[in-house]
């Protein structure tokens, strides 16, 4: 069975598109096809059906996936060992946070860490979504650890409201008074839309949800463009966008952000290292 035949399914199975993985594995389409219709012919079952322009899995390919990301990941984790054992690379860090963090606190981490550490030779890559998405992709193996709702280390929740809007001139605000007006919200996957939640609980009154935002961005611009208020970590983002900021008097406001690992699963020497320099720096839980 070709291995890279193995990593081609797997793609294909996440794309459901054959142009699409073909493209994201840098090779043509009719071998691609090729690929795929090997393991078929290997395995003696369809691992795919046509569905418009889509391919999806049918039921044997949905159980072969399973065996193929495990297998894959422990192929990649070994990979990654012996060639920190050997020396002939520098280490790898793999790490996944929430869209809030992407905008001051990942890279101030990562500017503490590289002038406390030097490069080394170390490789980071970074994946961001929502809380839900992260913790998903570090089940498989994505990430080394993930950055998620909630932090220990506290971040400011504001209210933005358009310019123009009748909240906007209030020096800062008390959620109760605010529910009469539409609100923009984060998406159910947010783990941000259950903290903001807890505080409508706390006061014990709900706004009327207008809209539904994926992250930050898309949450502050339908915010700009006048289609209701909101309650948003407070962002150097903010102050490009064409909106007013608010604090929050009340009710009292605690957001907490976790460092999460997957449990049991190897962490290479420079992982462990960057992951104690956070504890040490951040008093993150």
């Amino acid at each position: 069975m070709n291995l890279n035949h193995l990593y081609y399914f797997r793609t294909l199975a996440k794309e459901e598109h054959y142009t699409k993985t073909a493209e994201q594995l840098s090779i043509t389409q009719p071998s691609l096809s090729h690929a795929i219709s090997c393991l078929e012919k290997e395995l003696g079952v369809k691992l795919f059906e046509k569905q418009g322009r889509n391919a999806k899995l049918t039921k044997y390919g949905a159980l072969f996936l399973r065996y193929v990301e495990q297998s894959l990941e422990m192929l990649d984790e070994g990979k990654r060992i012996l060639m920190e054992a050997s020396g002939t690379k520098g280490g790898f860090i793999d790490i996944g946070y929430i869209y809030t963090l992407g905008s001051h606190f990942i890279p101030e981490i990562m500017n503490q860490y590289m002038k406390e550490k030097g490069k080394n030779n170390i490789h980071f890559s970074f994946g961001q979504g929502t809380t839900k998405q992260v913790i998903t992709e570090l089940k498989e193996g994505k990430y080394d650890f993930i950055f998620s709702s909630y932090i220990k280390g506290e971040e400011e929740l504001v209210l933005i409201t358009p310019k123009n809007h009748i909240l906007s001139n209030c020096d800062s605000i008390d959620l109760s008074k605010t529910t009469e007006y539409d609100y923009i919200a984060y998406s159910k996957n947010s783990g941000l839309r259950t903290v903001i939640d807890q505080l409508f609980v706390k006061i014990k009154n709900h706004p009327k949800i207008a809209y539904e935002g994926e992250e930050d961005s898309s949450v502050a611009g339908l915010v700009a463009a006048g289609f209701g208020i909101a309650i948003v970590p407070k962002i150097p983002l903010l102050e490009t966008m064409d909106v007013c900021v608010i604090p929050i008097s009340a009710p009292e406001i605690k957001r907490y952000i976790y460092l999460v690992t997957k449990k049991n699963k190897y962490l290479a020497p420079v992982v462990k290292d960057f992951i104690d320099f956070v504890k040490k720096n951040h008093a993150i839980a």
